[in-house]
């Protein structure tokens, strides 16, 4: 028994010894090639690096803080400004032009929402459509905003997919106000059934939200 361990630890040596000896002769011969890859991939990473620390990061901050003075226009009702600037601040439209997202995706709902308080429906579409924020009740209040610009451009169709699509995206309190007004526009089409099937969501799923107090109403409209 010992004899065969012996034997068996010595077959297990000879094919270590094998293998390092292959792994050996093939790094002799694609060294250069090998070192050329490690090489490639540490510039690849020192330039990424450098480009967000120096480049992209002060980017950044300078567009966050050019921002922020639009930001408070908005919450002011001040649209206007907060789109376009009034020659002391900058506009999301400018920041947008000027920093792209870095000052953060929300810009782009900033600005869709600046243009449909407007009037400016088209405008807040090409706005609306490029929010790809990660925040499920933003995302939910994009697609909605959309829905609202359809309805002002009398594309109804696209509006309550769009309504419906924002109150899966929320999925709470929120989501009440977006399935009431698909059922309005359900209504608008003559497509009673399906206005009925939006009010009675809300009245099941949502009974505590604002929309749910009165969504008797929208039932018995919808009947």
């Amino acid at each position: 028994m010992a004899k065969a361990n012996i034997k068996e630890e010595k077959l297990q040596k000879e094919e270590m010894a094998a293998t390092i000896s292959q792994a050996e002769v093939f790094y002799n011969e694609h060294k250069k090639t090998i070192w050329g890859a490690v090489i490639c991939v540490l510039a690849v990473g020192l330039i990424i690096l450098g480009y967000s620390k120096f480049i992209y990061a002060p980017a950044a901050k300078e567009a966050q803080e050019a921002a922020f003075p639009a930001e408070i226009s908005f919450q002011q009702g001040e649209f206007e400004i907060a789109l376009n600037g009034d020659g002391n601040i900058l506009g999301f439209a400018q920041i947008i032009d000027e920093y792209g997202a870095k000052a953060g995706k929300a810009v782009y709902l900033y600005a869709g929402a600046c243009s449909a308080q407007l009037g400016n429906w088209e405008e807040a579409l090409s706005y609306l459509k490029k929010y790809n924020g990660k925040d499920s009740i933003l995302a939910a209040r994009a697609l909605a905003l959309q829905g609202d610009c359809y309805v002002a451009l009398e594309d109804c169709g696209k509006a309550v997919k769009l309504y419906e699509k924002a109150a899966a995206k929320a999925d709470n309190m929120f989501a009440a106000a977006y399935l009431v007004k698909a059922g309005q526009v359900y209504l608008e089409l003559g497509e009673n059934a399906k206005a009925l099937q939006a009010f009675e969501t809300v009245k099941d799923k949502y009974p505590q939200s604002i929309e749910g107090y009165e969504i008797d109403k929208y039932i018995n409209l919808a009947k």
